[in-house]
């Protein structure tokens, strides 16, 4: 027994309106396969709703609807094949440029994101308590990049000798240590012994804020301004700790130390 859509249902299935399937069966393009002599009311089969797709899908090929007309009303099943293997390739490549143009438009997005903020980062500074740190500091590494980043952990597992490498454990994160001038990308120790190269980051309050390598040179320049001018404090040191924010992307908490209560000591 065969299924039958109402107009409505039919309308529902192949995402369009009533209207336009009365406009479809008044030029000819889809008939119903019933109509109620008495009520007038159309009833689609499942081999029209496979028709009703189709003219939808070749629609948004921007193909006009006499010409979809004509195409259906083939005789000759081989030309009807050939001429929906050509639309499915015509799809494809409209499908393949909005994929690009989504491309663009996403990367000009994130654009606009990092500049949207970079501005509401410019005074957002905080201050955050920290316990005592005891970093490890590398002796080549100065910056980060994708190289370095990559194997991160590695590299100052490396550091240390052999006979001490047990003795040695690190967090998963990353920061950039400046102090006289000198930077250096350094390792947060979870165990350690003293070797060359330990500083301990005092505890006490910190002023932070957060940019991006963009913005990240005028933040902390403002960040020490800021500390200098409001705490009355000429930091002897600066923390960035590396935020990772996304596949191989990556932010900055910016960190100087205010909290004048606690004694400084960056040396073990």
């Amino acid at each position: 027994m065969k299924k039958y859509f109402s107009v409505g249902e039919a309308a529902k299935v192949v995402h369009t309106t009533s209207e336009t399937l009365r406009h479809y069966d008044r030029i000819g393009l889809v008939k119903p396969s019933k109509k109620d002599e008495w009520t007038n009311y159309r009833y689609y089969t499942e081999q029209d709703i496979v028709r009703l797709n189709t003219v939808r899908a070749l629609q948004l090929m921007d193909l006009p609807l006499q010409e979809i007309k004509k195409v259906l009303e083939y005789d000759d099943l081989e030309k009807i094949v050939d001429f929906l293997a050509q639309a499915e390739k015509k799809a494809d490549e409209k499908i393949a440029a909005l994929q690009y143009s989504k491309s663009k438009i996403q990367l000009a997005k994130a654009d606009y994101e990092k500049k949207l903020q970079m501005r509401e980062n410019l005074h957002g500074t905080f201050i955050k308590d920290f316990p005592e740190r005891v970093i490890l500091l590398s002796d080549t590494l100065k910056t980060p990049t994708l190289d370095n980043l990559w194997n991160y952990l590695n590299h100052f597992y490396d550091k240390v000798t052999p006979a001490l490498k047990d003795q040695f454990a690190f967090e998963d994160l990353a920061g950039i240590y400046t102090e006289n001038g000198i930077t250096r990308l350094f390792a947060a120790c979870i165990r350690y012994v003293k070797i060359n190269g330990l500083k301990v980051l005092p505890k006490g309050k910190y002023l932070c804020a957060n940019c991006t390598e963009e913005n990240r040179e005028q933040m902390l320049r403002e960040l020490i301004h800021l500390a200098q001018t409001k705490y009355g404090v000429e930091p002897t040191f600066t923390v960035q700790l590396i935020v990772v924010s996304g596949i191989l992307q990556w932010n900055y908490e910016l960190q100087v130390y205010v909290d004048t209560k606690e004694k400084v000591n960056s040396r073990i």
